[in-house]
């Protein structure tokens, strides 16, 4: 989703403190998925307020840790030929139990699926998209 398509709280108010990390962090206007759940940790701050400083400073966020956006060859898992790794037993199963009445996966369940398979997240990503199941919403905003 573009910058200008997303909206963030009425009177949203940049907090100097968490810009200040974002753009110790930003290289070529792009925050790395990573990096921005970070700074939400270290600053013990929400993951979603990350997300809308960083739209609001109009830095990109990139590098989705389940792989579905932000890198140079499309998704994450081309790159690290996560389709030839074997999917563990059960697995596809958990990912549709997971899935909300729309049919979504939502990022920290996908997150939480990761943990509990002790697999990448990104192969979950790469699992769900194999399946037509669509990640949302982010826990950064980023959809």
């Amino acid at each position: 989703m573009a910058l200008d398509q997303k909206q963030r709280p009425p009177n949203f108010v940049i907090e100097a403190r968490i810009a200040d990390a974002i753009q110790a962090h930003t290289k070529e206007n792009k925050l790395p998925c990573a990096q921005a759940f970070a700074i939400a940790e270290a600053l013990g701050a929400h993951y979603l307020l990350i997300g809308q400083t960083a739209d609001a400073l109009e830095i990109h966020l990139s590098h989705c840790q389940l792989g579905l956006f932000g890198y140079p060859s499309g998704k994450g898992w081309v790159a690290t030929k996560l389709a030839e790794r074997p999917t563990p037993e059960g697995l596809e199963q958990a990912i549709r139990e997971a899935t909300d009445q729309d049919g979504n996966l939502a990022c920290a369940r996908a997150w939480e699926i990761a943990a509990h398979f002790r697999i990448p997240k990104m192969q979950v990503g790469y699992v769900a998209d194999k399946l037509g199941i669509h990640i949302a919403p982010c826990q950064l905003g980023a959809f």
